[in-house]
């Protein structure tokens, strides 16, 4: 089996069995692109099954020194990792050779949030007088008030809305359903966008069902959400870097800051593990230090 072979039968796998997202199997993908540009660069004339445990520790000394910071090293080594678990489901291989390869040890960075003048500042700066302004409201609503993945913001269906009962259903990682609770003011700015706004705009054939349209009838594409959030923040002259990632990261930080139960955060989220949610339970350092003098004897 040569390695087009086995990328081939990979990517099926992961499409098929494992129901992950396009953006997910392409890195998947380019992880194991990269250890065959290793095995070409360093000349070891070896195909997928003839990989030993020694050549992909050798692989991986070669992300190193190509300045790869240990998150995405582990990213990589995540992605060889299911490459061979996938070769020895499919009784290509009698044993995994990543088996005993350990990812490189990091220091969970606590991600960049907005505080809530921040995130009032941001929608305040919206022009309201376009279609697209419009728009632009109900969807950074939604994705403060649901802490929506920009992919899931981007793939909601109209028919995934209950509006009545302020709930909307997240198709998320893995094609895994969720039901996120939406609250008054997301929903008020999306009604007036899809009975507003939304009915004038001309549909492409079989994007009926999507929220977020663009001037042409197509549903939002992630960069232009990045771009809109850009253009916002130079706005209102914010000196963070922002993304979408920050909005779903604020809604996280300010439930639990507010008290919220961390597993109730973990089901809105959609996350799988509640380690992955627990990054939320840091403080900033002036709640922490209004905390202290508050309660503190010597304070």
């Amino acid at each position: 089996m040569d390695w087009q072979q086995a990328l081939a039968g990979f990517k099926t796998y992961l499409r098929l069995e494992r129901s992950l997202s396009a953006n997910t199997i392409e890195a998947y993908l380019h992880d194991v692109d990269k250890l065959q540009q290793y095995v070409i660069a360093a000349r070891l004339d070896k195909n997928p099954l003839q990989i030993l445990t020694q050549d992909l520790r050798d692989f991986l000394t070669w992300v190193v020194q190509l300045g790869m910071l240990p998150p995405t090293q582990a990213r990589v080594l995540s992605g060889i990792k299911a490459f061979y678990k996938y070769l020895l489901l499919e009784n290509l291989l009698d044993s995994d050779p990543s088996a005993l390869l350990e990812s490189p040890r990091m220091s969970r960075k606590l991600p960049d949030v907005l505080n809530i003048i921040e995130v009032n500042e941001l929608i305040a700066a919206i022009d309201l007088s376009t279609p697209e302004g419009v728009r632009n409201k109900a969807m950074l609503e939604i994705l403060y008030g649901c802490g929506l993945r920009v992919t899931e913001l981007c793939t909601l269906k109209i028919s995934n809305l209950f509006l009545d009962v302020e709930f909307i259903k997240i198709t998320g990682k893995g094609n895994k359903e969720r039901l996120v609770p939406i609250g008054s003011s997301a929903v008020k700015c999306l009604k007036i966008y899809l009975e507003q706004t939304r009915v004038h705009v001309s549909i492409k054939p079989g994007k009926e069902d999507f929220v977020f349209l663009n001037r042409r009838g197509s549903p939002l594409s992630r960069v232009m959400v990045f771009l809109i959030l850009k253009d916002l923040a130079k706005h209102i002259g914010l000196k963070k870097s922002i993304s979408p990632h920050t909005f779903r990261h604020s809604f996280a930080t300010h439930l639990v800051e507010g008290g919220a139960d961390l597993r109730a955060v973990q089901e809105m989220l959609g996350h799988e593990s509640i380690t992955t949610t627990e990054i939320y339970t840091h403080m900033d350092r002036n709640y922490l230090r209004e905390a202290i003098i508050q309660y503190h004897p010597r304070s």
